[in-house]
């Protein structure tokens, strides 16, 4: 079972990351829902590779799109765990970004 649970703070962020991937994907022709989105980043951020929310929202164009595309890739949706190795930049276990 997927967890869900993160703190208002959190989830505010998550609403961000969500909006500015479904523009991204929108202006690049892809639809990508944005409760898909929200689901999918705080499934990942939830569910064993925490996510630096934070800096995630602040990235450049090109490391939030890995990141967040790389998500919706790569995700289980019946775990919320990340698949094929896939390893977010912004995950919390990282400094080198």
């Amino acid at each position: 079972m997927v967890n869900f649970d993160c703190s208002k703070t959190e989830a505010r962020l998550i609403a961000k990351i969500a909006n500015r991937a479904v523009i991204m994907a929108a202006n690049n022709g892809v639809k990508y829902p944005f409760m898909d989105c929200e689901m999918d980043v705080t499934a990942v951020h939830c569910n064993g590779c925490t996510l630096n929310l934070e800096r995630l929202l602040a990235a450049d164009d090109f490391n939030f799109a890995h990141d967040v595309f790389g998500i919706r890739r790569h995700i289980d949706r019946e775990t919320g765990k990340l698949q094929n190795c896939f390893l977010p930049r912004f995950n919390d276990h990282r400094a080198d970004i």
